[in-house]
Order: structure tokens, then C-alpha cells, then sequence
């Protein structure tokens, strides 16, 4: 079993996918619970102080991710807020949602791009492999977020998952 993320872009798609050593409904909970995004989600160094998770179609997580690490220089202390609206949802196979920049109060950041995302979450031998679809707009609004570093972030946020899945399958 592979660690490492596979990522290519197709025009204005962006596809990831990466092997976890879990079962799937505690790979599919990770991403769903609040308790549980509260401990991995973000690159290192960044917290999330604000995870309010409405888990059904329709439904919204709206979050903030801190920077809370003096190493990572003019980032620290910096606050980025997101809003994902949640449109399809089957346990524990995928979860549709539209992935946006917002501000505290939820409001949509209208000069970012907002992403389609689809999670597949699949069974393996090993455990779960999850494929993340996120569709832009535009193939500038997906080089938009990777000139941004989202794909060195999302890769740190990975790793973090599979760090929080080892350390609760051992109190299992």
C-alpha cells in the first residue's frame, strides 16, 4: 500500500488520490465528523478553532482554519475561513459538496474560485483509498488555489489523517 498521493489536473479538474490503512466508515466518519476534523484537518501548523458540521443534504460545515505555528513566519496568526455546502451524500461511499471560501459569518467569498468536490471513499485490501474530484470553474480557478500552495496543504492535511486514523484505531 501506497502513502503517497497521486494528483493530476485535466483542464479545469483537479484529482487526488491517496490509500489510508482503515476501515472505510472510520475514514468516511473522519470527514464527517466535527470531533474528528477538528484534529486533522489543515497543514501543520494550523488549528481549527471554528467546526460546525450540519451533516446532511443541504446541509452546511462551515470552519476556520489558524495558523499557530511562529515557524510558518507571515502566516502566523492568519485565519481562513471555509463553507462547504453539502449536496449528495451515501454513507459510507461519497460525499458531494461545493467547497467555497467564506468569512466568519459564512458569507461566500465571491472573488475566489468555489470547487465541486467529489470523495469517493473506496474498499481495498489494506483499507480505504479515497479519490477527491474537485472541479473548477475554469483552469484559472484551479491555478488560481494551486499557486496558493493547496497542493503541498492538502498533502500536510493528508498526512495528518493518517496520523489521527493510527492514533484512534489503537485505542480500538
Amino acid at each position: 500500500m501506497t502513502n503517497q498521493m497521486v494528483s493530476k489536473v485535466e483542464g479545469n479538474v483537479l484529482i487526488l488520490e491517496r490509500e489510508f490503512n482503515a476501515p472505510r466508515e472510520l475514514v468516511f466518519q473522519a470527514f464527517t465528523q466535527a470531533e474528528h476534523l477538528k484534529q486533522w484537518w489543515g497543514p501543520r501548523g494550523w488549528t481549527i478553532p471554528v467546526c460546525h458540521v450540519d451533516f446532511r443534504e443541504g446541509g452546511v460545515w462551515h470552519y476556520c482554519m489558524k495558523c499557530e505555528d511562529k515557524n510558518l513566519g507571515e502566516f502566523y496568526g492568519m485565519e481562513s475561513w471555509g463553507k462547504a455546502v453539502y449536496h449528495e451524500i451515501v454513507v459510507p461511499e461519497k460525499i458531494v459538496y461545493v467547497d467555497y471560501f467564506s468569512d466568519a459569518e459564512g458569507n461566500v467569498a465571491e472573488d475566489m474560485p468555489q470547487t465541486l468536490v467529489t470523495l469517493t471513499f473506496v474498499e481495498t485490501d489494506t483499507g480505504t483509498k479515497i479519490i477527491n474530484r474537485g472541479e473548477y470553474a475554469t483552469p484559472e480557478g484551479l491555478k488560481q488555489v494551486m499557486d496558493m500552495g493547496m497542493l503541498q496543504g492538502i498533502t500536510e492535511t493528508w498526512d495528518r489523517l493518517v496520523e489521527h486514523l493510527e492514533s484512534i484505531q489503537k485505542d480500538i
